[in-house]
């Protein structure tokens, strides 16, 4: 029975055990940093603060190689649900997806990056296509790695897949440079039009400037929780890079603790409510 009430909707996971989970071509050990952040250390990490359950977001050394991350569900189905890569470019992404879904996976992380397109249609990619129509399915979420310059091509597809549960990453890296810009901010915010799209709220060490009590990020967090409502908007820390030279208590203080403008209720469905609804289903639901 999980005792801690939280929940954090993004948190990677790696091991140091690269004989029986190799790194994708192009990655080397050194490349991971820290060295080694396991589903042990981030449980030490979170359980303390309170939060009993997490959402893994497949890491970027290992590709389209899940393996990891769905052996960590496996073990510890009560505390964990994923956000698997799969190659848009595959045989077959739509049964991808499916195959996916019973072994924990919960969402997609999609990027321009494994699209080979520019920003400006990055999600032009025939199997981009048949990920955004297969989640309208399946229930699941597909969540986006993106910057501003991103947002238009969210748009167009939520548009087209009205159906289709879409999650926006770090706050759409507004900040990620030092500096918020208006025009971001609205850009993001219009995207609540579409109400299956929810926004993740979190890593702060890397918006704005970057350092706790992140204070600083109070205006953005504040336009886009008026823009989709607090059941629209999930926290989360984006470890372990939250805590190589800061602390996983300074993310969730500043939701749980500083932002005058939350009340009790507002705290709940950002600490939980949300991600529970969005990512969670019943059965993996056992707190």
């Amino acid at each position: 029975m999980i005792q801690e009430p939280y929940i954090d909707s993004h948190s990677h996971i790696w091991t140091p055990d690269v004989g029986h989970y190799p790194l994708a071509a192009g990655f080397q050990p050194a490349d991971m940093q820290p060295p080694s952040f396991t589903a042990q250390e981030l449980l030490a990490v979170c359980r303390p603060a309170g939060v009993g359950r997490v959402n893994l977001i497949q890491m970027s050394y290992y590709q389209f190689d899940n393996r990891y991350m769905l052996d960590m569900i496996k073990l510890h189905p009560d505390r964990f649900v994923g956000t698997a890569i799969i190659d848009p470019f595959g045989d077959d992404p739509a049964r991808a997806m499916k195959e996916l879904l019973p072994k924990g996976v919960r969402a997609f992380r999609i990027q321009p990056s494994y699209s080979k397109q520019p920003p400006a249609s990055w999600l032009a990619p025939t199997g981009y296509e048949a990920m955004f129509a297969t989640a309208a399915q399946t229930g699941q979420c597909l969540s986006c790695l993106i910057d501003p310059d991103g947002f238009a091509e969210v748009d167009r597809m939520c548009r087209k897949y009205p159906e289709t549960k879409v999650i926006i990453d770090h706050l759409g890296r507004i900040g990620v440079d030092g500096t918020v810009r208006d025009a971001d901010v609205r850009a993001l915010c219009d995207l609540a039009a579409h109400p299956r799209v929810s926004v993740k709220v979190g890593a702060f060490y890397a918006l704005g400037k970057k350092s706790p009590p992140y204070t600083d990020l109070a205006p953005l967090i504040r336009r886009v929780v008026q823009a989709f409502g607090t059941r629209r908007c999930m926290w989360e820390s984006d470890c372990p890079f939250q805590v190589v030279s800061q602390r996983y208590e300074d993310s969730l203080a500043l939701v749980r603790d500083r932002l005058d403008f939350l009340s009790p209720d507002d705290r709940e469905w950002m600490l939980f409510r949300a991600a529970e609804q969005i990512l969670f289903p019943p059965s993996t639901a056992k707190s």
